[in-house]
């Protein structure tokens, strides 16, 4: 297969992005022709935006040999602002300043026509699980799936789920070696009316030997109310010079006004109805979302769906018809068991 990778994590980094080279490295040993376009940030949590008005500069990352070292998985690389000339034998991949729907677009109609067309798009794996309806709808990895899948390409959202930031090299490449057997198999048997999948692969020992179920999404939502922390500051932070000196003349405009009898109830001025308008208190925000609140609803949820699979050390997978609403992507009704990526029908709803 011809196979494009973005992720929303952005280039190799053992801060943010520490596992789409194995993912590479693993579909290029099993044959497949790999093409990369990444961010060239991170880009967590930004679905399938695309930054309107803006002009894309691509960059071309080289990745370095992917080795352990130090019992952690190298996540090097250097980076250019021109690619590499035509007769270079060296790797190389495209890294686009926006977002991951918008690297999806800038591979499938800008790059890599001369191999040929793109089978298939994987966005990830991401760094940590999406799964359940609160995660998985704010995911730019699963964003970029979507984008693939409305350019009416086949796409995988695949997700690595950690349950510690030891990223064991052997365990990360185990995982990476499922991954290519899955995504395989769910190309090769793609179900009607999926036009995409999402993928949770849990980095757990011997993942290979562990079951990867087909499950429905479940529905949740935040409960413990904003996902942003108020920070109080001064009031006078935050003011330019030029914001302090139009404030000081709008409150000379508006006496000024009141001393010639021409107060009116413009916009801007006073209300209609003389009460007069809302004030606010200068604050800052800090994303610092409850993520207890997913925690505690797959506890709470019976057995069967994809947060619950991948609190129990399987790998999930979700298929996504988007001919559904986007709010309310439940999975089609088929619970499948693969073990050792042999698949078997459990039942049919």
């Amino acid at each position: 297969m011809h196979i494009l990778i973005t992720n929303d994590d952005g280039p190799p980094s053992n801060q943010s992005s520490p596992y789409v080279h194995s993912l590479v490295s693993s579909l290029q040993s099993a044959g497949h022709k790999v093409s990369v376009v990444l961010p060239n940030i991170q880009r967590s949590w930004i679905g399938k935006a695309h930054l309107v008005g803006k002009s894309l500069k691509p960059t071309y990352f080289r990745p370095g040999p992917l080795k352990a070292v130090d019992g952690r998985l190298s996540n090097t690389g250097t980076t250019s602002n021109r690619p590499l000339p035509g007769n270079s034998d060296d790797e190389e991949w495209v890294l686009v300043d926006s977002t991951p729907a918008s690297c999806v677009q800038i591979g499938l109609y800008h790059y890599f026509k001369a191999r040929g067309p793109i089978d298939l798009v994987v966005s990830g794996p991401n760094y940590g699980r999406n799964s359940t309806a609160v995660f998985s709808l704010s995911s730019g990895t699963i964003g970029g799936a979507i984008e693939a899948a409305v350019c009416g390409v086949k796409a995988i959202a695949l997700s690595y789920a950690f349950f510690d930031r030891n990223h064991d090299p052997d365990i990360i490449a185990g995982a990476s070696a499922h991954s290519v057997k899955v995504i395989e198999h769910l190309y090769a048997n793609w179900g009607n009316n999926v036009h995409l999948y999402s993928v949770n692969v849990p980095l757990v020992d011997k993942v290979g030997e562990r079951k990867t179920l087909y499950t429905e999404m479940l529905q949740n939502q935040w409960k413990s109310g904003s996902c942003f922390q108020e920070i109080e500051v001064p009031e006078e932070e935050d003011q330019g010079l030029e914001e302090v000196e139009t404030a000081m003349r709008k409150a000379e405009e508006r006496q000024g006004r009141r001393e010639q009898g021409q107060e009116g109830t413009g916009s801007g001025y006073d209300t209609p109805t003389g009460n007069g308008h809302i004030r606010y208190t200068h604050k800052h925000f800090k994303w610092a979302p409850r993520f207890k609140d997913v925690y505690q609803s797959v506890d709470d949820a019976p057995p069967g769906n994809d947060g619950w699979a991948v609190k129990e050390g399987y790998t999930r997978y979700v298929g996504w018809p988007l001919v559904r609403s986007t709010a309310n992507m439940m999975a089609v009704s088929r619970h499948y068991e693969l073990t050792s990526c042999m698949l078997v029908g459990l039942r049919a709803n």
